[in-house]
Parts: structure tokens; sequence; C-alpha cells
């Protein structure tokens, strides 16, 4: 739908909500992915930040969106990465009056049954993450190759930064919006998963509340992973660079209070 939603609070600590779901070529996901959504809450409105998917994906987005009014459209005019989509999404949230946003895949990754879940953890936190890495959290159908690197990504995320975070590159994860503009999301510059473990980051260093929620992650439906290795590179580079920075402001730090108490 084009109109605006009307956002009048619930009576709920964490709504209104908005589920955001960035898509590119996943036109055989997204329906089912949707009606589940939608099901799972009769509180929460769905967008669909679309990357001008050549399959046809934005066009079957609007038709859903033409027949559900809680289900909206955000066009791009090109594929600009999943950060920037979700950036995006937070805006549009923002301007309409919303006070969550849950970040979701369209592909079916991400049960949508979890959603209540993930709503409750903001009851105590500024960020619930869908984390496959804590107690009672499972990842489905992934190959050995998928797991070893998505493992060896949150070791050395934590290594780096110090973070007491299990799943830092999980991408089902919602926040609240008055955290959110805490983080100073308009210097945010990373585009692939990079950005899940980059808004991490922020939330640590911004002294928010963070939670993380069991969940199973289950390998998608269908269709190719949007995952490369221009991906993974940013990553590992923007993560040594935030680390070294990180431990250098330490060991500064250390050196001026060894110098005060001397």
């Amino acid at each position: 739908m084009s109109s605006t939603p009307d956002r009048t609070p619930t009576g709920s600590d964490t709504g209104p909500a908005l589920v955001a779901i960035p898509t590119y070529n996943e036109r055989d996901n997204l329906g089912p992915t949707v009606e589940a959504a939608l099901a799972s809450r009769p509180d929460i409105d769905i967008l669909v930040v679309d990357d001008n998917s050549p399959d046809g994906t934005g066009d079957l987005a609007d038709e859903i969106a033409s027949r559900e009014d809680r289900v909206h459209v955000l066009h791009r005019a090109e594929k600009q990465g999943l950060g920037a989509a979700y950036l995006a999404a937070f805006a549009w949230a923002a301007e309409r009056g919303y006070r969550t946003v849950i970040e979701m895949d369209a592909d079916g990754s991400h049960d949508p049954a979890d959603l209540p879940r993930l709503l409750a953890g903001l009851e105590e936190a500024d960020l619930a993450i869908g984390s496959r890495y804590v107690p009672g959290g499972s990842v489905s159908n992934w190959p050995f190759h998928r797991l070893l690197l998505s493992r060896g990504a949150g070791a050395y995320t934590r290594l780096m930064l110090g973070l007491d975070v299990q799943d830092v590159t999980a991408g089902y994860r919602a926040y609240r919006l008055d955290a959110l503009s805490k983080l100073e999301l308009d210097t945010v510059t990373s585009v692939g998963y990079c950005f899940q473990i980059d808004l991490t980051w922020r939330a640590v260093k911004a002294g928010l509340t963070i939670r993380e929620i069991p969940i199973t992650f289950t390998e998608r439906r269908s269709g190719a992973s949007k995952m490369n290795l221009s991906i993974s590179l940013e990553a590992l580079r923007n993560l040594t660079r935030w680390g070294m920075a990180h431990r250098t402001r330490r060991l500064r730090q250390a050196l001026r209070r060894g110098r005060i108490e001397a």
C-alpha cells in the first residue's frame, strides 16, 4: 500500500512494530514468508524493501500489498546491499511512528513463528537477537563449510572486539526505534552481513541492553544465497580495522591509568 499506516499505540511497550524484509530475487519465497509473518501477530506491519529485483519480486510485493493493508513496499532503483536496505527501513519506520523494527530474511530461514518471542525479548532489552548459538538455538540444513564460516566469523569478532554476544552476525533481530537513534546510523557504511556486526558493536558501545533469544535457523527454501567473497572480505576488513582501533584505544587508556597511579 502507498498510504501511511495508522500507528496508534497498541498498549504494548514494544508496539507498534514493523517487520522489515529486504528482497532481491526472492519471488518464490516472499509470499509464504509474508503470509506466515502476518499470521504470527495481528499487531505488526510488514515493509518489503526491494532492490529492483529482475525476477519480479517487487511486482509480487505490490500485488500482496494491494490486498493486505498491513503490507507496504519500498522500491529502490538498484541493488544497494543489505545494510542500505535496513537503514532505509529504519528511516521509513521512524517517519511513520513505529516503535519497534524487526529484521527478517525473505527466504524462509527465519521462522515467523518466532516473532512474538523476539518482541517479548524487547520488554527487557533494547535489542533482541534471534541467536543460533545460545543454548536452545540451532542451525538446520547447512553444509559444514557454511557453519564453519559462521562460527569462525563469530569467534573472530568476539576476539577482536571483546563482545559478549554469541551470534553477532545474526540477521533475525528486533530493535527499539529509540535505541537505534543512539547508534549514529548516518555514519554506517557496511553493506553485507558485516552490517549486523557493525550495529551490534555500536549497540554495545552505546550501552544498550542486548538479549539473545534461541532460534532455529533453517537454510533457504529456494533461490541462491547472497553470500559471496566480497561480502566476506568486507567483514574481515572492517572487523580487523575496528578491532585494532579498539585494542589501541584500550592500551592508551591503560597507559594513562598507569601514569596517573604512578
